[in-house]
């Protein structure tokens, strides 16, 4: 196909994006932000070194081979940070436009705390992030009220709106990939997310195919976003929470975060530390063995469940994707510019394996900038690159008009398989009825009896290989049997349920979940901060007392969270259980070997009247 081919393809689909109120950056050109770049590396154990000043750097230069040995991060800069009469002038100026006192129609007011929507354990894992915050690499608070301004004079010269494409043709499926790049992530100083850095890099992709008539239709759509990755990232094109303007999909970026929603709405999500992934992941298994064994056996409840709950390990954000500040694409406040086609020829997005900003050395890599479209940040190429089917977990799906044949051919594999292992229950059948046929031989012979107990041995195993052959069958006979019918299904027009893939689905919070009131928010502020402070205070001056204080601490503290949570019922119903567990545990300790002797005599009057009451019948 030709550029211009795919160039209308992309067109024709290119999405629509609704920013939040309050949102500062946008799809830019990054040759514009190049241009305002510097290039630098940063080699082990040394100062980083500026390699191309600002002014002087274009895409070209930065597609050029470097070499500085292993190790070496190049990384750019596009912001110094402001000097700090500067700041002080731009926040006052912010503060005027928050409350009210300027011009701006473009100010965020979070609402309801994040804090106040999760529990104790949470608020303290967040406590101890944004402590090791002070610690690790950052990117300092004023860069991004600097990259802010930059990014405004940048657009009062020229207006630019811009994504980049590109058009794959795998598996009967044209994937149309779309890059969105920011020049500044400010989710944690603008929006109180997890992270500053500097660039973002952030794509959709629309998943067409090709009909029996020649014309393209589109399938699936698939956002990138936080936490959620194969399956869950894809949506059908006539799932009811894709919302479209005709055929363009509608996007909800995240404020300052740029991640990709379906729906409007305010996003809880959850960021994981690395340092206790494997905590994490035990008990994720431990919950799921729970859930699917105990807890749920006897149910039909959906695998969404599981994640109904945020994990204590995991550090709680919201995500303001509420779609109420400047829209892009066709029908919006702003269209789209000319897009740009990404070909691997580009030296700069093939090339250049470094940072797209600044290089702050965060362990967590969450204030680094990130890599390019190609590439993540240790230079790998991205899987979101490489295989866009297997990136959405689309590999495994056959586009709708090859279907049919697709299972035809899948038929044909379980036929083959079935008179196999006919073939091998026969021959199974066989060997049995030999070994049969010699153990009614050696019946009769007493000198053989170490023979028939191996021959017995070798019979059970073959009986037992015979009855999984047969199992096995009956698996692929009834396999077969749901693949006519949803042959069947498919020649009918019939589709299955547009969300059959999903495990966890991407839904903002409820009405309900966000309604907390002031106080709960207040609350939900300091407690942490306040049971720190009071574990200090009973250390001090109450050590003599010192379980007595804490248990007390604790205890006013639960209360107060269940009140303003409106739980204060449940709490009290939970602390009468657990005082009844508990009395009773300590009457079993006090009274163990009376209780033992006492079980002892029940069982054994029980065994004989039981024995009685056979010899009676």
């Amino acid at each position: 196909m030709t550029s211009e081919a795919d160039l209308a393809l992309l067109r024709r689909f290119e999405p629509v994006l609704r920013c939040t109120r309050g949102e500062k950056f946008f799809p830019m050109d990054v040759a514009t932000y190049v241009d305002m770049c510097s290039l630098w590396v940063q080699r082990p154990n040394q100062l980083p070194q500026r390699l191309v000043p600002q002014g002087e750097l274009t895409l070209d230069l930065l597609g050029e081979h470097r070499v500085h040995g292993n190790g070496a991060v190049y990384f750019l800069k596009f912001i110094e940070p402001m000097n700090l009469r500067d700041l002080a002038t731009q926040r006052l100026r912010d503060l005027r436009e928050e409350f009210g006192f300027g011009q701006s129609d473009n100010v965020f007011h979070a609402g309801p705390g994040r804090l106040a929507r999760v529990g104790y354990s949470s608020r303290f894992v967040d406590a101890l992030f944004n402590l090791t915050l002070l610690a690790r690499g950052r990117v300092p608070g004023d860069t991004a009220v600097a990259a802010a301004l930059a990014y405004k004079q940048m657009m009062a010269e020229a207006e630019v709106y811009r994504y980049y494409g590109r058009v794959v043709r795998q598996s009967s499926w044209i994937a149309l990939q779309y890059w969105f790049f920011y020049p500044f992530n400010d989710w944690r100083s603008g929006f109180f997310g997890a992270n500053d850095h500097e660039a973002d890099w952030e794509m959709i992709y629309v998943y067409l195919y090709e009909d029996d008539d020649g014309s393209v239709q589109p399938e699936w759509v698939a956002y990138a976003s936080h936490d959620y990755s194969g399956d869950d990232l894809r949506r059908r094109w006539d799932d009811p929470d894709l919302e479209k303007v005709g055929e363009h999909p509608v996007v909800y970026p995240g404020a300052g975060s740029h991640a990709s929603y379906y729906e409007r709405g305010e996003y809880l999500t959850e960021l994981e530390l690395p340092l206790i992934k494997p905590v994490v992941e035990f008990i994720d298994q431990a919950q799921t063995f729970w859930e699917r064994n105990i807890l749920y056996r006897n149910t039909t409840v959906t695998r969404q469940a599981k994640w109904s709950n945020f994990s204590i390990f995991k550090i709680p954000f919201i995500d303001y994707a509420r779609g109420d500040g400047l829209s892009i694409g066709p029908g919006a406040d702003r269209p789209w510019s000319e897009p740009m086609l990404l070909d691997e020829s580009q030296g700069w997005l093939s090339q250049y394996r470094g940072l797209w900003g600044l290089y702050t050395k965060d362990p967590l890599s969450g204030e680094d900038a990130p890599a390019g479209p190609m590439f993540n940040r240790d230079g790998s190429v991205r899987q979101s690159w490489y295989a866009p089917l297997g990136w959405s977990g689309l590999v495994k799906v056959s586009p709708p008009n090859k279907r049919l044949a697709q299972i035809e051919r899948q038929r044909q594999v379980l036929a083959d398989h079935k008179q196999e292992l006919k073939v091998q229950i026969n021959e199974q059948r066989q060997v049995l009825l030999g070994l049969g046929i010699e153990r009614g031989a050696m019946q009769d012979q007493p000198y053989m009896r170490q023979r028939i107990a191996e021959h017995e041995e070798k019979m059970t195993a073959v009986a037992r290989k015979l009855d999984e052959l047969k199992a096995e069958l009956s698996t692929d006979e009834a396999l077969d049997q749901a693949l006519q019918q949803y042959a069947q299904r498919i020649h009918e027009g019939v589709r299955g349920p547009a969300r059959g893939h999903l495990r966890r689905i991407h839904h903002p919070m409820s009405e309900e979940g966000m309604r907390v009131n002031r106080f709960a928010e207040t609350w939900a502020a300091i407690s942490i901060g306040l049971l720190m402070v009071g574990f200090v205070l009973v250390l001090l001056f109450a050590s003599q007392f010192l379980l007595l204080g804490l248990g007390t601490l604790l205890t006013v503290f639960v209360f107060i969270e269940a009140t303003f949570r409106g739980r204060i019922n449940r709490l009290l119903n939970s602390v009468t259980v657990a005082l009844a567990i508990v009395a009773a545990l300590l009457l079993f300790f006090r009274f163990f070997w009376e209780i033992v002797v006492v079980a002892v005599l029940v069982a054994g009057t029980y065994i004989m009247w039981q024995n009685i009451r056979e010899l009676r019948h």
